[in-house]
């Protein structure tokens, strides 16, 4: 029956491992490099090193874009990276499980592990505790049979005996807390543990959130710690453009950077297998080995079993982890081409804003060169031209920076409402120089203010000089009679008097530069006032043929507003006076000609009275002139 028992035993065994070789064989490259035939602790660790370091970039420097599917993308990475830290620590600790069992059929026979010989760490501790309580327990027992003595012995020794057990029970009590209080300390913080399972409980420690969680989720779940989600969307300013760009360009470099870290760590994973199945295949042939022969021992098949269990619990953790490093990759790859293609799109519309910015400074300065030709064809006055070729850089100046502004700014929206705030505080504060400006277009206009015009406001008359855009200049005239003549002093008026309803501004049309004067003769009461009026037309007309207005000019002016006004003529009337009838011959005079023009009319008149008795007979007083309009 025995013997049935190990021909089972040696026909099953055989059939499991080789099925199993065989699975693990189709999860291996089919191109082998020459690796170390045994893994090292270093090697483990570095493994480890590698997997959490890894697994912490994707959690750390792999930032989250502005699209909802990125958010999906860094979850997924995460949880890869999570799935890769587990079983890289399964395979690590099968790995030092796998080096403390005996590495061959040979060493099998007692049937007790080597490791279990010499204890280390908690280990020691618990023995100590063992051999405390079994003298605290063989105290006890002594305790219990000095008390059922008899009197056979001396009453002094019983009780000495009794009192010598009792203070080592207590020592033993005493010592056995001590004992378990460090084991509890050792246990808990597993600062027993020395070598590498030492070292693969420290490392453990960096990523409790991921060992926590002893089952493997699937992508998309929670294993990892959630990926935030991206508030920021793509800026519709310029500037805002070469941000999210940029984010995108260093998003596009840190999933480089984890893509060559995963090959890394699978060729490091793919060095840890090569051993593996190396032992693997060595522990297939001892068992071919024995089945050859004749008398083995079912510890001898157990043995290997074991050691085979140990090597797959150690290389099916890693083979899954280079699986689960494909999907990675895959995973990482999608993401890359997602953040390439947003970049590409960013960057075309960065290129289109740029060429719309461009196009519109090109309209602005293809405006500013029409403005400057009409000015110089249409304006022949210098100084208004100065004038509008200086208007001219404020607006293209402000154009300009409009175009900019809207080009960069980022939240348009907030700068608008920004510069709305900003242009009510200037409108409030500057409100007198913005009046002034805005009459400044009313001036320049049709009838507006020229230089040379003579106007009157303010009670003050006098010659325009100089028009700008918040002011205007006047030479000073002052008369003492009908003579007007300039004082040399500049007055400076703001363009905002326009608006003054108490500051009327007198200015007349152009092409009716002139005004009135009158020469006023006091006659008798007895007068030939025909005789008078007849040597008087005969003394002004001739004079006024002389200086004569342009009637064509005075013509010009009134079409253009469509006003049917006859040009100003020499005429004279017979009134009263304060002194009794007077005669007054109107005459019109260039302005800038008055003083030579009445010196004219005086003298014409002087020497009709001296020449016609009958006119001379009839004035009784002073011939004056005088100006009936105010100038």
């Amino acid at each position: 029956m025995t013997m049935r028992k190990h021909s089972w035993l040696g026909l099953c065994k055989p059939a499991l491992l080789i099925a199993t070789a065989l699975a693990l064989a189709a999860l291996s490259p089919v191109g082998r490099p020459q690796m170390p035939t045994t893994n090292t602790g270093d090697d483990v660790l570095a493994h480890l090193n590698a997997a959490i370091s890894w697994y912490k970039n994707l959690t750390a420097k792999v930032p989250a874009g502005p699209e909802p599917s990125d958010a999906i993308y860094l979850n997924n990475a995460q949880n890869f990276g999570a799935q890769v830290v587990r079983l890289a620590f399964q395979s690590a600790k099968a790995q030092a499980d796998l080096d403390s069992q005996p590495a061959g059929p040979a060493n099998t026979g007692t049937g007790q592990d080597s490791s279990n010989s010499v204890p280390t760490g908690a280990q020691k501790y618990v023995k100590m505790e063992n051999d405390v309580s079994q003298r605290i327990s063989d105290d006890e027992t002594q305790l219990a049979a000095l008390k059922q003595k008899d009197g056979r012995m001396k009453q002094s020794d019983l009780l000495a005996q009794q009192r010598s057990l009792e203070g080592k029970l207590a020592l033993d009590k005493a010592s056995l807390s001590a004992v378990q209080q460090i084991r509890n300390f050792v246990e808990n913080s597993n600062s027993g543990e020395t070598g590498l399972k030492g070292s693969i409980h420290q490392l453990a420690r960096s990523v409790p959130e991921v060992l926590e969680t002893q089952t493997i989720d699937k992508p998309g779940t929670s294993a990892a710690p959630a990926a935030k989600s991206s508030t920021a969307t793509t800026r519709p300013g310029l500037f805002g453009q070469l941000v999210t760009l940029y984010g995108e360009m260093q998003s596009i470099r840190s999933i480089d950077q984890r893509m060559d870290e995963a090959d890394d760590l699978r060729r490091i994973a793919t060095s840890l297998r090569v051993p593996l199945r190396n032992e693997l295949t060595s522990t297939l042939q001892q068992e071919k080995e024995l089945g050859a022969n004749a008398g083995v021992t079912k510890e001898q098949y157990d043995g290997l079993t074991a050691r085979f269990k140990g090597i797959s619990a150690a290389l099916l953790p890693l083979s899954e982890e280079l699986v689960v490093l494909d999907q990675s990759q895959a995973n990482l790859s999608q993401w890359k081409k997602a953040h390439t293609d947003e970049s590409r799109t960013i960057l075309i519309s960065i290129l289109s804003r740029i060429a719309l910015i461009a196009i519109s400074i090109a309209l602005v300065l293809g405006l500013a060169e029409l403005w400057r030709r009409l000015t110089f064809r249409y304006i022949h006055d210098p100084r208004r031209r100065r004038q509008f070729l200086i208007l001219r850089r404020v607006v293209m100046g402000f154009l300009i920076f409009l175009v900019l502004i809207m080009g960069f700014a980022s939240e348009f929206s907030s700068l608008a409402t920004f510069a709305g705030f900003v242009t009510a505080g200037i409108a409030v504060g500057l409100q007198t120089i913005l009046l002034s400006v805005a009459a400044y277009f009313f001036v320049i206009g049709r009838y507006g203010i020229s230089v040379g015009d003579r106007i009157s406001v303010a009670g003050v008359t006098g010659d325009v000089i100089d028009v700008g855009l918040v002011r205007f200049y006047l030479m000073e005239f002052a008369s003492t009679g009908t003579d007007l003549y300039p004082t040399g002093r500049i007055v400076v008026f703001s363009n905002a008097v326009l608006f003054q309803a108490t500051t009327p501004l007198f200015k007349q049309l152009p092409g009716t530069r002139y005004t009135w004067h009158e020469a006023v003769l006091p006659l008798a009461a007895k007068t030939d006032y025909g005789a008078a009026e007849r040597a008087v037309d005969a003394a002004v007309s001739p004079v006024y043929k002389e200086y004569q207005l342009d009637s064509l000019g005075h013509r010009r002016a009134f079409d253009s507003i469509d006003i049917a006004i006859s040009p100003p003529t020499p005429h004279h009337r017979l009134q009263f006076g304060e002194s009794g009838p007077e005669l007054v011959a109107r005459y019109p005079v260039d302005l800038s000609k008055s003083a030579e023009i009445d010196n004219k009319i005086t003298r014409a008149l002087i020497g009709a009275i001296q020449s016609d008795h009958q006119l001379a007979a009839a004035v009784i007083g002073s011939p004056k002139i005088r100006a009936p309009i105010k100038n």
